[in-house]
């Protein structure tokens, strides 16, 4: 799920509730290279507006041409596009790749308020759609599901599957944040002292006054958390630090100087971690694109996380940074 997609059910729902004639279109397969993962969604009103896109190409162009000529399914249907070369190239697919969506008319939008307002909430939440039957079911979901298409079954996901945790809530940790919540992360901030705590103005985020060593606990982090220790302030940050690492959380990162990170792993050498939980640690954090104000350091920090997020190596480090010893994950974005 991205936040575009919260965007076009948002919109489908207005423009349903203005009584206009309303499709879903939703991409359930792709082969090649595709600009739109399975699950993005393009809302496609009677007159041939759209917003929301399944190609950022010709297809949308094809989808609006449908709609003005009279063509309006009354049920969901399945739609192919680049069965062969020719259609491939015609409709703009790259590389001669297929794709396959499902198309849908909106007949009510129930189910839109309710995942509108839950994933408000920051939860992650899955829509089924029975083809046979145009059915449309919203529950609780998993971090760790994946949009799945059976054929006769859609289920797609919405809300953050990412998290981040930030300790310190300093002028870094309010720039980090917003870029977050922008890369579709659910955010986390904890910060027990009260000169900080008081001023933590994010919209979109959760706040907790809580020491951070108990938070990471009742957060209970998973593969798709990630941890920034940002205070500068020992006690805070190792705090974090002991748990996170002992944690399955992809990506575990805290500010300082290579001189610092390596005081900072002689410490906690000295509590109950191993080694190889200690090398997890990425310090100093964050890619080195030569920043100095907080709007740069956030970009580098928010740049390693996605780049470990899609197992992507990390090239752009410091000489001589603490570089952990499986630096991506790989587990996928949607």
């Amino acid at each position: 799920m991205d936040s575009l997609d919260l965007q076009v059910l948002s919109q489908a729902r207005d423009w349903f509730n203005q009584g206009h004639k309303v499709w879903l279109v939703t991409v359930i397969e792709t082969w090649g290279s595709a600009p739109r993962p399975p699950g993005a969604l393009l809302c496609l009103r009677g007159d041939g507006l759209v917003v929301g896109s399944v190609s950022g190409g010709c297809v949308e162009d094809d989808l609006i041409e449908r709609v003005r000529t009279g063509e309006r399914v009354a049920k969901p249907s399945l739609i192919t596009y680049g069965v062969t070369k020719e259609e491939a190239a015609r409709f703009g697919l790259p590389c001669g790749g297929n794709l396959r969506l499902v198309q849908e008319p909106l007949l009510a939008v129930n189910w839109i308020d309710e995942i509108l307002a839950r994933t408000a909430r920051h939860e992650l939440v899955a829509r089924t759609l029975q083809l046979d039957s145009g059915a449309v079911a919203v529950e609780t979901a998993a971090r760790g599901e994946k949009f799945q298409f059976d054929g006769s079954r859609l289920r797609a996901l919405f809300g953050p599957r990412w998290r981040l945790l930030i300790v310190g809530a300093g002028q870094l940790s309010r720039v980090l944040a917003q870029m977050a919540l922008a890369l579709d992360f659910e955010v986390v901030c904890c910060d027990p002292r009260e000169e900080y705590h008081l001023t933590w103005d994010v919209s979109g985020t959760t706040f907790s006054k809580e020491m951070p060593d108990d938070l990471v606990l009742q957060l209970s982090l998973d593969p798709h958390s990630a941890v920034v220790a940002l205070t500068h302030d020992p006690k805070l940050d190792d705090l974090v630090l002991l748990e996170a690492l002992k944690s399955p959380a992809f990506y575990i990162g805290a500010l300082g100087s290579r001189g610092n990170t390596a005081k900072r792993k002689e410490r906690l050498a000295l509590f109950d971690l191993s080694p190889a939980e200690i090398e997890r640690l990425h310090g100093p954090v964050g890619l080195d694109l030569g920043g100095k104000t907080p709007a740069e350091i956030a970009v580098a920090i928010a740049a390693e996380i996605v780049a470990v997020k899609n197992g992507v190596a990390l090239v752009q480090k410091k000489e001589g940074s603490a570089l952990p010893l499986t630096s991506g994950v790989c587990i996928g974005t949607r």
